[in-house]
Formats: structure tokens, C-alpha cells, sequence
């Protein structure tokens, strides 16, 4: 039997749970599909500016906000969740290696995954570029323990609740309860 050494930090971060974490991707995936969709061309097929807007703003978005923002981006910001690097000797918000690295390999998927928007009316298999997105996220889903994504694995990074944002999750969640007893009235 072997002891791993665990950080002493990482047992107090509370880990965000997946559904936020998903939202959160989900808005930062939307704001920046939205951003360069609006800015490429309206022809059919592979939009290379299209492209290129994308990769500027999902480095802007991911990266430099991430940044400057203490380790939330517009998504992150929205679900209380930040990212953080965590090793031996301390925990604190990633460096612009470190976010660039984690970003790069989630932006390709989420790319990916834009890509496939634009074209699945041409091409139904188009869909299959969502596999490496699934590939990369459902690592966090078969961890129990940390919930690490293969490019948190990679970074060095990982996702905790916050107690600074929007708390859309349950804003939306508040909502949808009042809505459901106004109606039974």
C-alpha cells in the first residue's frame, strides 16, 4: 500500500459541480460562437475568418479575462465558478502559460463543435466533431474525487466554487419555482 502526498489546500476548495461547470462553458462557448458568427461571412461551408474571430475571441474570453479577472471568465462569472492551479505548494489563479495551455486544448474541441454547427444542414456527420469536446470534458464526469477535465489534467488547473458572481443557476432556478406556484394557484 502507498500514501500519495494530497496539497493541503486542495481539501478545503470546494470542487464545482458539473452541471455549472457545463453552463458556464456553455455561455463562454455561446458569447463567442455568437462574436464570430456575427463578424465571418454568410456563405455555406468552413468559414476561415470565421475561424480566425473565433480562436482571437475564445483566447480573449478564455485567456485574458480569465486573467484579469481573478480566474473567471463571462460563463464562470455568471455560475460562481473559478479556475485555479493547484500544486504542492499552494493554490492559486493560473499563469497565462498555464490558461493558455488548459484553453488551447478545450478551444479546439469547442471549435470543433462550432464548426459543426455551421455545417450540419450540408452534413449531417458534421455531429462527429463533438466527439473530442465529449472526450475531454467526460473525464471530469468519471472522476469523482477532483472532477478534472483532460485539459485540467494537462494545465494543471482545476474548477471551485466561488462565492463571488451572478449565481444564475439559481436565479433561474428561483424563477422557475415562483413560475410553478403561480400557476398551481
Amino acid at each position: 500500500m502507498t500514501i500519495e502526498r494530497v496539497p493541503n489546500d486542495e481539501r478545503y476548495l470546494p470542487k464545482a459541480e458539473i452541471s455549472r461547470r457545463a453552463m458556464a462553458l456553455g455561455l463562454d462557448f455561446f458569447t463567442v460562437w455568437l462574436i464570430s458568427s456575427l463578424l465571418g461571412s454568410n456563405s455555406i461551408g468552413i468559414q476561415f475568418t470565421q475561424i480566425l474571430v473565433f480562436i482571437c475571441s475564445w483566447l480573449v474570453f478564455r485567456v485574458l479575462v480569465v486573467y484579469n479577472n481573478r480566474g473567471q471568465s463571462l460563463g464562470r462569472w455568471a455560475f460562481d465558478t473559478k479556475v485555479l492551479e493547484a500544486n504542492d505548494e499552494r493554490t492559486r489563479i493560473p499563469d497565462l502559460l498555464s490558461l493558455f495551455k488548459r484553453e488551447s486544448i478545450i478551444g479546439v474541441g469547442a471549435l470543433l463543435v462550432s464548426i459543426a454547427l455551421g455545417n450540419i444542414w450540408l452534413n449531417p456527420t458534421a455531429i462527429l466533431l463533438v466527439i473530442p469536446l465529449i472526450v475531454d470534458c467526460g473525464a471530469a464526469i468519471s472522476d469523482k474525487q477532483y472532477r478534472l477535465a483532460l485539459h485540467d489534467r494537462y494545465a494543471g488547473t482545476m474548477i471551485v466554487s466561488s462565492e463571488r458572481g451572478y449565481s444564475l443557476d439559481l436565479k433561474v432556478k428561483r424563477i422557475v419555482e415562483s413560475l410553478g406556484r403561480n400557476v398551481r394557484r
